[in-house]
């Protein structure tokens, strides 16, 4: 989160304009016209038609020990990703508050806004919304489809807040999510939500160590590939 004055999240970025299954099952398309509709957001809805859904399982989580606790429905747009939009990054957030506090305002519809992780100090993390799906978190729509949100518990003026434990659980989930979509692990790729386009938030902030942060993600991402060989 971590937004300038408040600390509260932004809204939903557009990201509903043309999100539901109604738009096009049942005639609803017609109803609203086709010309309203964008041609790529219509070539990426393909799979909403019933029948052609990516099978799902209550609870499942996409990073091996994290806890599922879901997010708000508004809070986030059912998708299919990488399928209909490619992730090619990841947005580094601080909450502005507890961790509790942060499941919290994630599970309220009226907030507008949610993360896909949430990382404890204690390096626990919470999925509240699979990979799949686009999560209302960057305050730009496109970098919301492309990227997978990380929030890590804390503020962005007390560098005591980012923990041993919380670095080191944050950059094996990175380097994950690298692994998972091929996404390269440099800052051009793991970027901070402050560096988001047309964003005003600042985190995670001037105490955030992204020296150290990158080296323990690229550890993890090569420690991976060796397991794998």
């Amino acid at each position: 989160m971590g937004e300038r004055g408040s600390g509260r999240a932004k809204g939903r970025d557009g990201d509903r304009i043309v999100s539901r299954r109604a738009l096009i099952v049942g005639g609803a398309a017609t109803a609203v016209g086709v010309g309203l509709l964008a041609r790529g957001d219509l070539a990426r809805m393909w799979w909403q038609v019933p029948g052609v859904d990516k099978p799902r399982k209550p609870g499942e989580v996409d990073f091996k020990g994290a806890e599922w606790v879901a997010a708000a429905a508004a809070n986030w747009r059912r998708a299919d990703r990488p399928a209909d939009y490619t992730i090619d990054r990841v947005v580094i957030h601080v909450t502005q508050g507890s961790y509790q506090g942060t499941l919290r305002v994630f599970k309220d519809p009226w907030h507008g806004a949610a993360a896909h992780y949430v990382v404890r100090k204690d390096g626990h993390i919470a999925q509240m919304i699979r990979e799949l799906d686009v999560a209302f978190h960057a305050g730009n729509r496109d970098y919301n489809q492309r990227s997978v949100g990380i929030e890590h518990e804390g503020f962005v003026d007390r560098p005591q807040d980012f923990t041993d434990a919380m670095y080191e659980a944050s950059a094996r989930l990175t380097a994950g999510i690298c692994r998972r979509y091929g996404i390269p692990v440099d800052r051009e790729h793991i970027v901070g939500h402050v560096e988001v386009p047309g964003t005003d938030h600042t985190d995670p902030g001037p105490h955030w160590d992204w020296k150290r942060y990158m080296r323990l993600v690229r550890a993890a991402h090569e420690r991976a590939g060796a397991a794998k060989a």
